[in-house]
């Protein structure tokens, strides 16, 4: 269930950071050079869904599958993957998890079946859902989730905590970005997963 924001009314059972990104100083870097990304990649148990958000470039596979083996989770377990864009930094490990299907803002992708769907308001799971939040991309969602702690959204409205994807980044819509970001604000998140980044709770200094 949802409630008229599109956030996610139950709990799930269990949210946790496998990994905590990272991006380059400046974005992009110069041609021919080569930039450290890291996706920030996320897991939650809901019931029997068990769901990775952005598998995507992290130092190396064990960077995911040994948080998840001290979770008592094997790749071949995991039910779900979510991918907030595109990008390679946020898709490129999507192989790890065979049995999984994928969801994106178009559908979902099993095998060679895809089913077609609008992301908005969409529930992955029973306490998992997801909203359209363009800025970084025009494919950008937001994963909603509500723990015991209350509502956390797991988004590249923002890289890290002190700053969002910037007029630097090539295919930004800054306008789709501070619309994204107040939707998701709005909601009164306790906690924001971003993209290349460690989890924080927003505050009034969070980018608008």
């Amino acid at each position: 269930m949802t409630d008229s924001k599109g956030a996610p009314t139950g709990a799930v059972d269990q949210f946790e950071v496998l990994f905590a990104g990272y991006v380059p100083p400046a974005v992009p870097w110069e041609v021919g050079t080569a930039g450290s990304v890291a996706s920030t990649v996320a897991f939650l148990r809901d019931g029997d869904q068990l769901i990775v958000v952005d598998p995507g470039f992290v130092p190396s596979r064990g960077s995911i599958l040994d948080p998840l083996r001290e979770l008592g989770i094997e790749a071949g377990d995991i039910t779900d993957v979510v991918f907030s864009h595109h990008h390679p930094d946020h898709t490129f490990n999507v192989a790890l998890f065979p049995n999984a299907q994928a969801h994106d803002v178009w559908g979902i992708y099993r095998n060679d079946q895809w089913v077609m769907r609008p992301a908005e308001g969409f529930q992955v799971s029973e306490n998992v859902s997801l909203i359209q939040t363009p800025g970084h991309t025009d494919q950008d969602i937001t994963t909603l989730a509500r723990t015991a702690d209350g509502l956390v959204a797991f988004t590249h409205l923002w890289w890290t905590e002190s700053r969002p994807p910037g007029d630097d980044t090539v295919g930004t819509d800054q306008d789709a970005f501070h619309t994204s970001r107040a939707r998701v604000l709005d909601m009164k998140p306790a906690l924001i997963v971003p993209g290349h980044g460690a989890a924080f709770a927003p505050s009034e200094t969070t980018p608008r």
